[in-house]
């Protein structure tokens, strides 16, 4: 049995369900809403490139390094965006969380936090993750914030270390949570979730 199996994972209304191509009109959709692609910073995928996106997470997934899910609004049905276990070790129980993106329209809601907290619970109290790490873009720093708002650590900064769809070389920010850190992250986050907006 693989460390991360294909799951369905549900809070707050929000569905997360392994990627596959049935979602490949919600996730063009998806990035449409805001022109996400555009975006120097992320890797979300121009709407031509929608199916190829999914096929490599795909292939990603085959070669069990990554556990892509399309992130679904259970009450319509819709397609949010998309998020990913990846970097997968099992030998160390380590998982990172990240290829996160969101339509514009659900960006600054409970979706993200929803999701963190899903995929949180899930490595940590489930799969027995003993760490679950995060990386983004030195410039991603809305990225950054919303890491650190989880309760993640900064590990440092591994420079010039991955390129980006310009053709420039991005710095990367490193972050973890370990299991002990965890009850503490969650009860912040149970806290964010549930208090008045």
């Amino acid at each position: 049995m693989a460390f991360v199996e294909p799951i369905d994972l549900r809070r707050n209304g929000v569905l997360l369900t392994p990627l596959d191509f049935a979602h490949e009109d919600g996730l063009r959709a998806a990035a449409q809403d805001g022109e996400l692609w555009k975006i120097r910073v992320t890797s979300v995928p121009e709407p031509e490139n929608t199916r190829l996106y999914i096929e490599q997470a795909m292939n990603m997934r085959a070669a069990g390094n990554r556990m892509p899910f399309a992130v679904i609004d259970e009450a319509t049905g819709k397609v949010l965006g998309s998020t990913s276990y990846h970097d997968i070790v099992p030998a160390l129980k380590r998982v990172e969380i990240g290829y996160t993106w969101y339509a514009q329209s659900v960006q600054r809601s409970h979706v993200n936090t929803t999701c963190k907290l899903t995929l949180l619970t899930h490595a940590f109290e489930t799969l027995g993750a003993a760490v679950v790490g995060w990386r983004t873009d030195n410039f991603n720093f809305a990225s950054q914030r919303a890491i650190e708002r989880l309760g993640a650590r900064k590990d440092g900064v591994i420079r010039h270390h991955a390129p980006r769809r310009d053709g420039t070389v991005r710095d990367t920010v490193m972050y973890s949570m370990l299991a002990g850190e965890w009850p503490e992250a969650k009860a912040q986050l149970l806290y964010l979730l549930n208090k008045p907006r």
